[in-house]
């Protein structure tokens, strides 16, 4: 029996000429303004004119792919669906039925759940997958995955020695809008279970969890995010800052900007010293400690949606 893994991501543009349909994606079909497009633009052309999040999430599935694998040499397929971009979830879905696999996995490139990411995704492939009648179990949360857990705290290590003994560590992911939390939604529960189980590996005293790349509209969103940190460390003559994007698995917009650009400049202005972790990537290590995850969910007896 072969079983089929997607490998879910939030996507990216092709190319330049790609932004606005992709920004127009993610608003739901309404078109960006002029203004909202050219402040999307200048972030990518910020960062070199590059898209890298597709060829991070290819990289992640071979990687995830090799290590399956390993496990069990031809009993996996490996495809990618992504939210916003092609190949989409719906054509991912597809293409491991077309491969002859009889059950599926889904697994999102992003450790911590909530109903509006993870289940939005794990919604839509449930969905095609009902459509060709083949079972599909989507993975809610790795957040406390052993072998991310690890490398995040070897992360965390190695950016605390680029700053000032003393410095807080601030465990970062995206911000959602900040009604989830009056419906119960465990999102920023599982960045604290994520952030504690760090801080105790390394033995950390200093640290928080906050916010970052919020969407712009009038509605509140999660906080407080990095910018506010920065200046209200900065105001209190914090010895620096070291910030853990692991709520992000790649060096994609969110990281190779927010914080690398636009987080480090405002600290470097503020006199604040500041360090970034490494994000997952193709780490090996995590991505066999996500293939034994994947087996050990396409080993029960019933997959379902």
């Amino acid at each position: 029996m072969t079983i089929g893994v997607l490998v879910m991501a939030y996507g990216t543009p092709r190319d330049r000429e790609d932004i606005e349909a992709y920004y127009t994606d993610i608003r739901r079909g309404r078109p960006p303004t002029a203004e909202q497009l050219a402040d999307l633009v200048a972030r990518y052309d910020a960062i070199g004119g590059t898209f890298p999040l597709r060829a991070a999430t290819e990289q992640q599935r071979d990687a995830l792919a090799a290590a399956l694998d390993a496990l069990s040499p031809g009993g996996y397929v490996v495809a990618i669906g992504t939210r916003h971009s092609t190949p989409s979830i719906e054509q991912g879905v597809r293409e491991l039925v077309a491969a002859g696999a009889s059950r599926l996995v889904g697994l999102v490139l992003a450790p911590h759940y909530s109903r509006m990411s993870i289940g939005a995704y794990a919604e839509r492939a449930a969905k095609v997958a009902a459509e060709s009648d083949v079972p599909i179990e989507v993975i809610e949360t790795w957040r406390l995955l052993p072998d991310y857990v690890d490398f995040l705290a070897v992360a965390v290590r190695a950016a605390a020695g680029r700053v000032p003994d003393g410095s807080e560590v601030v465990f970062t992911a995206h911000s959602l809008p900040a009604r989830i939390v009056e419906s119960g939604d465990p999102y920023p529960e599982q960045l604290h279970d994520t952030a504690a189980a760090v801080a105790d590996r390394v033995g950390l005293d200093n640290w928080s969890i906050g916010w970052q790349s919020a969407g712009r509209t009038p509605e509140p969103w999660l906080g407080p995010d990095v910018l506010e940190i920065i200046r209200g460390r900065a105001e209190r003559s914090a010895a620096g800052l070291v910030i853990c994007p692991c709520g992000f698995v790649a060096d994609h917009l969110e990281v190779a900007y927010d914080l690398d650009i636009e987080a480090a400049a405002l600290a470097r202005s503020a006199g604040l010293p500041f360090a970034r972790t490494a994000t997952v990537g193709s780490s090996a290590a995590v991505m066999a400690g996500l293939a034994r995850l994947v087996a050990s969910r396409s080993a029960r007896p019933e997959a379902s949606g």
